[in-house]
């Protein structure tokens, strides 16, 4: 995630809130991987498979840690993934996590972790509200 433009990550944090414009804009300006994770996050399952046939493992995996997938977790864990754990364990509340990417000076992907915490919190939500189901 560090590797990316800052823009390109503002961009991509505004796409997890579903801005359908700034999803294109990732789609339309090399980031297609962005727009999948972002669609992932909001629970897409054809984009989980669209960034694990591109071979975008990790970020397949960043996707179900989120939603307390701990293979996933520990495959992030196994590979090296620390930034990503980070964010992971920071949008899911974990203090540490937050406090974490402050000291390191890392305060855009705290605003992300942040973003994310609010869509997986409504996912959640949405899955243990039956009503919501459609039959």
């Amino acid at each position: 995630m560090q590797n990316y433009p800052v823009k390109v990550i503002l961009a991509f944090g505004e796409a997890v809130t579903n801005n359908k414009k700034l999803s294109d804009w990732l789609l339309k300006n090399g980031f297609p991987e962005l727009a999948a994770l972002a669609a992932a996050i909001n629970a897409s399952k054809e984009a989980f498979k669209w960034l694990m046939k591109h071979k975008y493992y990790h970020l397949a995996a960043f996707s179900n840690t989120l939603y307390d997938d701990e293979n996933a977790r520990q495959w992030l864990k196994k590979h090296d993934y620390e930034i990503l754990l980070f964010i992971a364990d920071a949008a899911r509340g974990d203090i540490n996590a937050k406090k974490w990417l402050m000291k390191k000076d890392l305060k855009i992907f705290l605003i992300l972790s942040s973003k994310i915490e609010n869509i997986v919190r409504e996912k959640k939500a949405d899955f243990d509200d039956y009503h919501k189901f459609n039959f």
